[in-house]
C-alpha cells in the first residue's frame, strides 16, 4: 500500500487538497444519493471462494503486468473529500478480488484485469469467456482457478466482443496449436477480426496519447490521482495477443452446444462495440451480458476516441434481452462489475440501464429539436430523477455530460448552426485576441484567482485556458488553471472525465509523465491486420507536401494468399485497390504475406527482405525509394496542453513497419 495516499497526502508538491466548495459538493452528494441501498455491496461478495496470496502478477518483460495492491488504500472506512462518493463507492466496489461462484457450475475471477474472466464447467473442461487483456493475467487466473477446483483442460473460448480487453490475454489459457487442431474452439460474433483491428489502427497513436487522459495511465493511484476505471481497476500492461475465432456467430439469435454446455448467442451489432454479443445459458437460467449491461451506463462516446455509438440501438437490444432471456433467468453476470441473482433484481437492472440509454437518446433529440445545440446540450439534459436513484443507471464509464454531446453529434454533428462557430481560429490564434480584449496577463490572473476562490471552477478555465493558449510560457498562468483543472476533477462522478482533468493538471505542472501504458500491439495483432487495412495506414503516414508533384502506379502481390492490389500515387494521395493489377505500373512488388508481416512487425526491414530475394523488385525502383522519403511515422508525444514539453515517446521504427494500434480495452 503507498505510504502517500493512506495518509492522504498529494502525490504531487504543486498539487491542491480538495477546497471547501469541492468539499461542501461532496456532502450534499452524500445526501443526494442513496447510500442506504447496500445490494451492490452484498451481491459484491456474494459466492467468493478464495483469494490469491499476491497482489501483483508480473510481466514476462519483467515489469509490473498488474497490481491490485496499489488500490488497498480504498479499503481505510475513509471519506476522500478529493473523490466523488458515488465514484469512491464504485472504485470500493470493483476491489473484489479473487474466485467467485456465480451458480454451480459458473465462477469467475475478478480483479486481475479490467474486465472479469468468467470459467463456464463442461462435461470435460472449461470453457472461458473473455480471457482479458494479457496473457500474462489470464493464465494467473486459470492457474488460480485450477488450484482451488481441480485441473481442467480449456475446450472453448468465447470472445464477447471486438475490445482487446476481452480478448487479448487469450494465449494465456490456449494453446495456438490446439486451436489448429480444433481441439479449442474460438467463439466471436460476425465482425470480431475486422472490428477488433481496424478500430484501433487508422487513429491509433492520436488515441494512444488521449489514453493518457481517459484512463490516466499514468497517474499516481492515490485520492489525488487514479482511483479505478468504473468497470473495473485499470487495464494490465503485459503481453496483448489475439487468435482468430474458429467459429463465427452470424444470426441474430444462434444456439450452439459446446462440451455439453447449450449456449444462446445473441448478436447486438452497434451497441458497446461494433461487433458484440450476449449469451444465454438456458440450463443454467444464466445470462452473461457482455459488455452491454455492466451496472454503469458506459461510453456513447469515447474520450480516447472512437466512432460514436448509437444510444438507441444499445437500448433496443437491452429491450431484446430482456424479452428474450429476462423472463427466466435466475443469475445475470457480465464481463466487468459482479453478478445479479433474482428474476426481480435482474430485471430492475435491466429496465434501468435500458431506459436511461433509451432517454438518453430520445432526450437529448428532444431538445435538439427545439433548438439546444451541441455547446450547449450538456448544460441542459438532465437524466430523469427515477434513473438518478438507480446506482445501476448512474453514468460511471461514461459521463452524461459528454453522452449527451456524442448524441447531438451522431445525429447532427459537431457544428451548433451558429456560422462564427462553422470555421473557427485555432485557440493559439484566438486566444491572444481574448487576451488583449481583455487587459492582458494580469488582470485575467487576478480574475482566474478570484474565481477559483468562489468555487467557479468551470469560469475560471473558461479564462485561464485562453490565457495559456495565449501565453504558453506563462507558469503561474499554467499552474492555475492546473489548480482549477484539479478541482473540476475531483468533483466528477466519472473516471473518465476526472482522469482527463487530472491528468491535464499534472502536465501542466509538470510535462507530459513517461512510463509504461498498457501494451498492445504483439504479433498477433500485426499478423491479423489486413493487408488493406497496412495500406491504408501507409497512405495516413503519407506526407503530401513531399508527395506533390510525383505520381506512381505500385503492382503489390503476395503469392502465398493470393492477393493482388494496385498502389496509386496522384494528386499527393495514395490510395490501393484489392483484386486488381496494373498493366501501365511503374513498379510490380512480388513478397509473400508471411514476409510482409516481418516487415510489419519492424523484424525486418523491407529493403533486408529485397537484399535477400524474398521481395522482388520489376520495373522502376526509384518509384520505391520515392515513397520511402514520403512515409512519416508519428509519435506520441504531442503536446495537447500548451507548452507541456512535447517528447519523443515512440522508439524510432522502420520505414514500412507498423506503429502500435490503439489499446481498446474498456471501450
Amino acid at each position: 500500500m503507498q505510504p502517500e495516499a493512506v495518509e492522504g497526502k498529494h502525490f504531487h508538491p504543486k498539487g491542491k487538497l480538495p477546497s471547501q466548495y469541492t468539499i461542501n459538493l461532496q456532502e450534499q452528494q452524500r445526501k443526494m444519493l442513496p447510500f442506504a441501498d447496500k445490494r451492490d455491496f452484498e451481491e459484491q461478495k456474494e459466492g467468493f471462494i478464495a483469494a490469491p496470496d499476491y497482489k501483483q502478477i508480473m510481466a514476462e518483460a519483467g515489469h509490473v503486468a498488474w497490481d491490485m495492491g496499489s488500490y488497498e488504500w480504498l479499503l481505510q472506512g475513509k471519506d476522500f473529500d478529493s473523490i466523488h462518493p458515488s465514484l469512491q463507492r464504485q472504485a470500493i466496489l470493483n476491489m473484489n478480488y479473487g474466485l467467485y461462484e456465480v451458480i454451480p457450475g459458473i465462477y469467475q475471477v475478478r480483479g486481475y484485469d479490467l474486465a472479469n474472466i468468467s470459467f463456464i464447467k463442461s462435461d470435460t473442461g472449461w470453457i472461458v469467456l473473455d480471457p482479458l487483456t494479457a496473457k500474462e493475467t489470464a493464465a494467473a487466473a486459470l492457474k488460480f482457478i485450477n488450484e482451488q477446483l481441480g485441473e481442467r483442460p480449456v475446450v472453448a473460448v468465447v470472445y464477447s466482443h471486438s475490445h482487446a480487453g476481452h480478448f487479448g490475454g487469450v494465449r494465456g489459457v490456449v494453446d495456438i496449436e490446439d486451436v489448429r487442431s480444433g481441439k479449442v474452439k474460438i467463439i466471436a460474433p460476425v465482425g470480431f477480426m475486422d472490428h477488433a483491428v481496424s478500430e484501433n489502427v487508422y487513429a491509433g497513436n492520436a488515441m494512444t496519447r488521449r489514453m493518457f487522459y481517459q484512463y490516466g495511465v499514468l497517474l499516481p493511484r492515490s485520492p489525488f490521482g487514479h482511483v479505478g476505471q468504473s468497470i473495473g481497476k485499470n487495464t494490465a500492461a503485459g503481453n496483448l495477443g489475439l487468435i482468430p475465432p474458429t467459429v463465427i456467430i452470424e444470426k441474430d439469435i444462434e444456439e450452439m452446444t459446446v462440451d455439453g454446455v447449450k449456449m444462446v448467442f445473441q448478436n447486438t451489432p452497434g451497441t458497446e462495440a461494433p461487433a458484440e454479443m450476449n449469451t444465454y445459458f438456458p440450463d443454467m437460467k444464466a445470462f452473461w451480458a457482455a459488455e452491454n449491461i455492466t451496472g454503469t451506463i458506459h461510453n456513447i462516446y469515447t474520450l480516447r476516441g472512437a466512432l460514436v455509438r448509437d444510444a438507441l440501438e444499445w437500448s433496443k437490444q437491452i429491450n431484446r434481452a430482456l424479452y428474450l432471456f429476462g423472463q427466466d433467468v435466475e443469475v445475470m453476470f457480465a464481463s466487468h462489475s459482479w453478478p445479479r441473482w433474482g428474476k426481480d433484481r435482474i430485471q430492475e437492472v435491466m429496465r434501468a440501464q435500458r431506459d436511461t440509454y433509451a432517454n438518453l437518446n430520445n432526450g437529448v433529440l428532444h431538445l435538439a429539436n427545439q433548438g439546444v445545440t451541441i455547446n450547449q446540450i450538456h448544460n441542459v439534459y438532465e437524466v430523469p430523477k427515477s434513473l438518478q436513484q438507480q446506482w445501476s443507471a448512474r453514468s460511471y464509464h461514461g459521463s452524461v455530460e459528454h453522452n449527451s454531446r456524442a448524441v447531438l453529434n451522431r445525429y447532427l454533428g459537431y457544428w451548433d448552426a451558429t456560422p462564427a462557430t462553422l470555421i473557427p481560429l485555432s485557440p493559439k490564434d484566438s486566444a491572444p485576441l481574448y487576451v488583449e480584449m481583455m487587459g492582458g496577463a494580469k488582470p485575467i490572473i487576478t480574475k482566474g484567482k478570484a474565481l477559483y476562490s468562489q468555487g467557479k471552477y468551470r469560469h475560471a478555465q473558461e479564462i485561464l485556458n485562453k490565457l495559456v493558449y495565449a501565453e504558453p510560457h506563462n507558469q503561474e498562468a499554467k499552474e492555475l488553471l492546473a489548480d482549477v483543472f484539479e478541482q473540476i476533477g475531483y468533483q466528477q462522478e466519472s473516471p473518465s472525465v476526472r482522469n482527463s482533468f487530472l491528468a491535464a493538471a499534472y502536465e501542466l505542472r509538470s510535462g507530459i509523465p513517461t512510463g509504461a501504458s498498457p501494451k498492445t500491439a504483439g504479433p498477433d495483432m500485426i499478423s491479423a491486420m489486413t493487408t488493406e487495412l497496412w495500406l491504408d495506414f501507409l497512405a495516413i503516414r503519407l506526407d503530401s507536401g513531399k508527395a506533390e508533384g510525383h505520381e506512381f502506379k505500385i503492382n503489390l502481390i503476395t503469392p502465398d494468399n493470393d492477393e493482388k492490389f494496385v498502389v496509386e500515387l496522384s494528386n499527393a494521395t495514395l490510395t490501393n485497390i484489392e483484386g486488381y493489377q496494373a498493366d501501365d505500373a511503374d513498379l510490380t512488388i512480388t513478397l509473400n504475406r508471411a514476409d510482409l508481416e516481418k516487415i510489419m512487425m519492424g523484424a525486418v526491414s523491407f529493403d533486408d527482405q529485397i537484399k535477400s530475394g524474398k521481395a522482388k523488385l520489376n520495373g522502376n525502383r526509384e518509384v520505391y525509394e520515392q515513397l520511402k522519403i514520403m512515409l512519416v511515422h508519428f509519435d506520441m508525444g504531442f503536446e495537447i496542453m500548451p507548452d507541456t514539453g512535447a517528447k519523443d515517446l515512440t522508439p524510432e521504427q522502420k520505414v514500412f513497419e507498423q506503429e502500435e494500434p490503439a489499446n481498446s480495452a474498456g471501450g
